[in-house]
């Protein structure tokens, strides 16, 4: 949405927790790691997921009329669920993911995509079926042909990424490779976005 003149930006108001649910924060303290309150209602969930965006700065935002509302984000901007049997994703604002263009994994196992809504974290309930379906460029289960970084995520040493299918989202296998910076730097994004100094 175009930006409304001389109206306040807000932050500390808003968060987004690694389960994708929003949680308001009346004291204005989600900067300082308060832990707000989950918001419920089905129709204010609706209308922040349909004026939910980002920046070019990488921040990530509520549109509210004329004011944006910067959301701390406690795992990634976006938060990916399988949608169905088949495993297909789905964002936690309820958009169908069709494309991802890498995948990255962190030495605690969780696991982070590319898509064309922007960068996502797979939600932990999630994870070991999305994991699950994934295949090797060869076609064998990743699980059962693991690379050695992720057979064990703490490794210090320098692999070739490897390449696998999630057959659910794309066609062609695209890289695998292990998170050695924070998901944040890797992808783009500002976890916690601060008011102008």
């Amino acid at each position: 949405m175009a930006r409304w003149p001389d109206v306040p930006d807000a932050y500390g108001w808003l968060s987004l927790d690694a389960r994708g649910r929003w949680r308001l924060h009346p004291e204005g303290d989600a900067l300082a790691g308060g832990p707000g309150v989950s918001i419920s209602n089905p129709g204010i969930l609706a209308f922040i997921a349909r004026n939910y965006g980002h920046d070019e700065q990488g921040r990530w935002f509520f549109q509210n009329g004329p004011q944006r509302v910067f959301v701390r984000l406690d795992a990634a901007p976006l938060i990916l669920r399988q949608a169905d049997e088949a495993g297909r994703l789905a964002t936690h604002t309820d958009r169908p993911v069709t494309r991802v263009e890498r995948w990255a994994l962190d030495a605690g196992g969780r696991l982070y995509a590319a898509t064309e809504h922007g960068p996502g974290m797979v939600e932990d309930r999630y994870l070991p079926g999305v994991l699950e379906l994934m295949r090797t460029a060869a076609g064998r289960p990743l699980l059962e042909d693991p690379p050695g970084w992720l057979a064990d995520p703490g490794t210090t040493a320098a692999h070739a990424p490897e390449t696998v299918l999630y057959p659910a989202v794309n066609k062609a296998a695209i890289p695998l490779v292990p998170l050695r910076e924070p998901a944040s730097t890797a992808f783009g994004y500002i976890e916690r976005p601060a008011p102008p100094t």
